[in-house]
């Protein structure tokens, strides 16, 4: 029994020892990774952005696109209020004949009312449902103009990414050294005008 226990401690004791061993060893080589990193080179790897408010703010094109979005806004607007102007003065007409319809005429004047209600609800989800297409495409076309430029503007630069920033964007630093905005905005209002002048 002696015997088995010395047998157990011995044993315990190496696999003790053991353990130490390739700790420590593991250890070493954790440090030695870590003081010696790989080195990146970082010309390989350059990442620059743009500020997204400022090309809205300062391409040509998207406030000529924004512009026309407010008059295709404004003409919806007043086309809804010359409607509802005119079944106002239909409802009004009905109220002044007030006691003085018939049954068959009050009947007849809530179904016309049913219908204004709907062709106005219609009419209007219509101009909202364009408009809204309208703004998809603009950024749709938006989009693909800066994509487009930034692939012939990048051909020379060898930026791995480019970035838009916007307010939200969970950017935490941002080196105005690689702030391309001026270049971009340039760029795509340089490529804007010819079309423009046509």
């Amino acid at each position: 029994m002696k015997n088995i226990a010395v047998i157990l401690s011995v044993l315990a004791l190496v696999l003790v020892g053991v353990l130490f061993y390739l700790h420590f060893t593991h250890n070493e080589k954790l440090k030695h990774i870590a003081v010696s990193p790989v080195k990146q080179d970082s010309t390989h790897f350059k990442i620059a952005y743009f500020d997204i408010d400022s090309l809205q703010t300062h391409y040509v094109y998207f406030k000529d696109a924004s512009d026309r979005m407010k008059k295709k806004e404004n003409a919806m607007v007043s086309e809804l209020s010359t409607m509802e102007r005119s079944y106002q003065n239909k409802i009004r007409q009905w109220q002044e004949k007030g006691t003085n319809m018939s049954q068959s005429e009050g009947e007849a004047a809530q179904r016309e009312y049913a219908q204004m209600q709907q062709r106005y609800q219609q009419k209007k989800m219509s101009l909202e449902q364009d408009l809204q297409n309208e703004r998809v495409d603009l950024m749709s076309d938006l989009r693909k103009k800066v994509e487009n430029y930034l692939k012939a503007y990048n051909k020379d630069k060898g930026y791995a990414f480019i970035l838009s920033y916007e307010p939200g964007f969970m950017l935490y630093y941002k080196d105005t050294l690689y702030d391309i905005t001026t270049d971009l905005i340039s760029g795509l209002n340089t490529e804007y005008q010819p079309q423009k002048k046509k």
